[in-house]
């Protein structure tokens, strides 16, 4: 669930906008009728990454990092 407040209305209510995002709430941020921003509360990672889970997942190609031919830096084919 959101809720919208017009921007012209944050110097006086900056503190419970905090609050609503913080509760997990979305707040739109309209500039009169049109959005312009979204605030969302921050979430913590929850899962922990891990080194070399996936090693040997991906193969580069031989070539991998030879230069490019001139034909892609000046577009002629």
């Amino acid at each position: 669930m959101s809720t919208k407040i017009d921007i012209r209305e944050l110097p006086t209510r900056w503190e419970e906008v905090l609050e609503l995002a913080s509760s997990g709430r979305e707040v739109i941020l309209t500039d009169g009728p049109t959005p312009r921003a979204r605030l969302v509360p921050c979430v913590e990672a929850t899962a922990v990454r891990v080194l070399g889970l996936h090693a040997g997942a991906i193969q580069p190609a031989p070539d991998f990092d030879a230069p490019l031919p001139d034909d892609f830096w000046t577009g002629h084919t």
